[in-house]
């Protein structure tokens, strides 16, 4: 099964596999992204995902939210999106979850691991967020 449809699972809701058999396709979604080079419309929610899994294994939770951050706001001005679609306020919320997820499988955990049990879990969730005044 090819990360397409991994992923698809998602929106069929059926039980879902390990999106990923190596570390390298995890690797190809963050250059991915940081090239801009995904089409908009192929960077998803479990893209989103698994570049902050990536970021956070090998990464601070700091560094994580400003290279996703800078990442996220060059993706958008490179596609021609709205900028306002970014929220630092999502953002943060995400990671926290990316990072309580990857807490719970312990520091031994391999980033594929992590990365499939992120997907697993979170992959069809949303978080619902007050409006507030935040600028960006």
């Amino acid at each position: 099964m090819d990360r397409q449809e991994c992923l698809s699972y998602f929106k069929k809701g059926d039980a879902m596999p390990d999106c990923y058999q190596s570390v390298e396709e995890i690797a190809a979604v963050v250059r991915g992204f940081e090239n801009c080079t995904t089409p908009k419309d192929q960077f998803t929610h479990q893209s989103h995902l698994t570049v902050a899994t990536y970021y956070l294994h090998t990464s601070t939770p700091d560094e994580t939210f400003a290279k996703m951050r800078l990442g996220l706001q060059r993706f958008l001005d490179h596609h021609g999106v709205d900028p306002a679609k970014y929220s630092d306020r999502v953002t943060r919320l995400w990671i926290q979850q990316v990072q309580n997820v990857s807490e719970q499988m312990g520091p031994v955990a391999t980033l594929l691991a992590v990365t499939n049990a992120v997907l697993d879990r979170l992959g069809d969730s949303r978080i619902a967020v007050a409006p507030d005044t935040e600028t960006n």
